[in-house]
């Protein structure tokens, strides 16, 4: 299994959300747009500049990933799965960031491989199955822009859609190019091991 991080292992959303208002009186609205339109100034009500609002994420994974917290269910469910399957943790994360992460996700008892990756996950998927020898892949991720790049590059990995945030859940679609979406990890995990084992298409 090849799982994202953020929104799928660990909250992100309502932490991020909390440090931009304590420290850059800025609003983030996931309901009311994507990331580029759901950041305003909490005075006045401008949005912020779109370069301004990736400068600002960026900075709350160099600084205040402390903050982050494990999704309910999480941990039970990929020992579960990791007792069948091999997982990798496929983060969109600079190779910078890596010892963070994996440092972040062992305060929590996980202590599976993590890969870094910028832009579409579909390649670095690719080559992480090819490497594995794996005869049948479940991705787990809460971006559909994944799920399409997947699908292109891997279209045989069962793709599921998951997004536990329940705001930011609320108001977003089920990816086009996922096979299901299931937003917590008790109702994940049996979909997810059917398909790993071949009880299941």
């Amino acid at each position: 299994m090849i799982t994202d991080c953020d929104e799928v292992l660990l909250h992100m959303v309502r932490h991020f959300s909390g440090w931009l208002e304590e420290e850059h009186a800025i609003l983030f609205r996931p309901e009311e747009g994507d990331m580029a339109g759901a950041l305003k100034f909490r005075d006045g009500g401008e949005r912020v500049p779109s370069e301004r609002v990736w400068e600002l994420l960026w900075g709350f994974f160099e600084t205040e990933m402390h903050r982050q917290t494990i999704v309910p269910g999480a941990v039970e469910a990929l020992g579960t799965i990791g007792e069948k399957a091999d997982i990798v943790v496929l983060t969109n994360l600079g190779e910078e960031s890596r010892d963070g992460r994996i440092e972040q996700l062992a305060r929590f008892g996980i202590a599976h491989e993590v890969v870094c990756n910028r832009g579409g996950k579909g390649e670095p998927l690719k080559s992480i199955i090819a490497r594995h020898g794996a005869g049948r892949s479940v991705f787990v991720d809460d971006l559909a822009v994944h799920h399409a790049s997947v699908a292109k590059h891997s279209p045989d990995t069962f793709r599921l859609h998951m997004i536990a945030e329940p705001t930011l859940a609320a108001a977003t679609a089920p990816a086009e190019h996922a096979h299901a979406r299931i937003d917590d990890w008790a109702s994940a995990t049996p979909w997810i091991l059917e398909r790993l084992e071949g009880r299941a298409s």
